[in-house]
């Protein structure tokens, strides 16, 4: 342990990034993506659909085949609004493991699942990525898109993501509590929060004891939040730290909406004591929270290993319930 404290990790070599004079950011780093695709041979059909051509933000819909031998106007599926990872400065909705979660759940729970393609810190600093959130909740719910009209029932809808996209899935949330009435007919009825990304300027435990944790050491952590703050803002900050009063004051109103918060999360990563907390603030505040906590594996083990990933999605669909339309 004093060996590797000796030499502290590069979070610009651990990431394959090169800050430049302008402030945008060189992503070394090659991250495989997957086309869309109407392949009828394939489990889950994906098509992309623009939601702000400026912004270069689009969906990507993933539909069961199954939906499509069923009859719709007795059964739609529920409607996930997935955020992906990567500390709100890497990857896209089109990433390959993305891609393939995003598909598996779709087929798995049922559902129709929007994967949301939301603009990248630092060269659009928070927050973007949460206005993007909002706006995606929007175009959701006036959309003529066929799959959302045919066959999403979109009064019984989840917003969820994993790492930053599930803290912008959280403050997503959160920001619209206030407009519900607006965003009818779509009906958010939980959020679904895998292995939540938040800061603090006081150190957790976790991440103490997991300072040089291979996936995501805590000055990696530290380079993300400073990436995607607005310049010169702390951990602390509202979009970072969910004990900000401004998101904490909106949580009585999450309880009298009746919505219902999974949180799930793995001992070994560094982030596991913040989303603990997270359920605590949640308690008190007696909005219903369901935990799914395991000691073993690290951030992001569910794109690494399938049978973790199959479990995960498994507790997406006890969480997620149905309603005859």
């Amino acid at each position: 342990m004093s060996d590797q404290h000796q030499q502290p990790i590069d979070p610009y070599r651990h990431l394959d990034f090169v800050l430049n004079p302008n402030g945008t950011l060189t992503r070394s780093r090659h991250i495989p993506t997957t086309p869309p695709s109407s392949d009828p041979t394939l489990a889950v059909l994906t098509k992309d659909i623009t939601i702000n051509a400026h912004n270069n933000t689009w969906l990507r819909l993933f539909l069961p085949q199954t939906a499509l031998t069923s009859d719709p106007e007795r059964q739609k599926l529920p409607l996930i609004i997935f955020f992906h990872g990567s500390g709100f400065v890497v990857s896209s909705a089109a990433s390959t493991m993305f891609h393939l979660f995003c598909s598996a759940m779709a087929s798995a729970v049922p559902a129709v699942v929007a994967s949301v393609e939301y603009r990248l810190a630092p060269e659009h600093r928070l927050p973007a990525a949460y206005d993007d959130a909002v706006e995606a909740l929007e175009f959701v719910r006036s959309s003529q898109e066929e799959w959302l009209k045919k066959h999403a029932d979109i009064g019984n809808c989840y917003i969820m993501g994993n790492s930053a996209g599930a803290t912008i899935a959280y403050i997503a949330g959160l920001r619209v509590t206030d407009t519900v009435r607006d965003l009818e007919p779509l009906k958010i009825q939980g959020l679904i929060l895998r292995q939540v990304f938040f800061g603090g300027v006081q150190r957790c435990g976790s991440e103490v004891r997991l300072e040089n944790d291979e996936v995501l050491p805590l000055s990696v952590a530290d380079l993300l939040w400073e990436l995607a703050l607005p310049v010169g803002a702390a951990r602390d900050h509202e979009y970072a730290n969910p004990r900000a009063e401004k998101w904490v004051g909106k949580l009585e109103r999450v309880r009298d909406l009746g919505w219902r918060v999974l949180v799930s999360g793995n001992g070994g990563d560094p982030l596991i004591d913040r989303e603990k907390e997270l359920v605590e603030i949640l308690k008190e505040k007696g909005v219903e929270v369901v935990s799914d906590f395991e000691e073993e594996g690290s951030h992001g083990v569910e794109y690494r290993n399938e049978s973790k990933a199959t479990k995960f999605i498994e507790v997406v669909k006890n969480f997620v319930s149905y309603s005859d339309v």
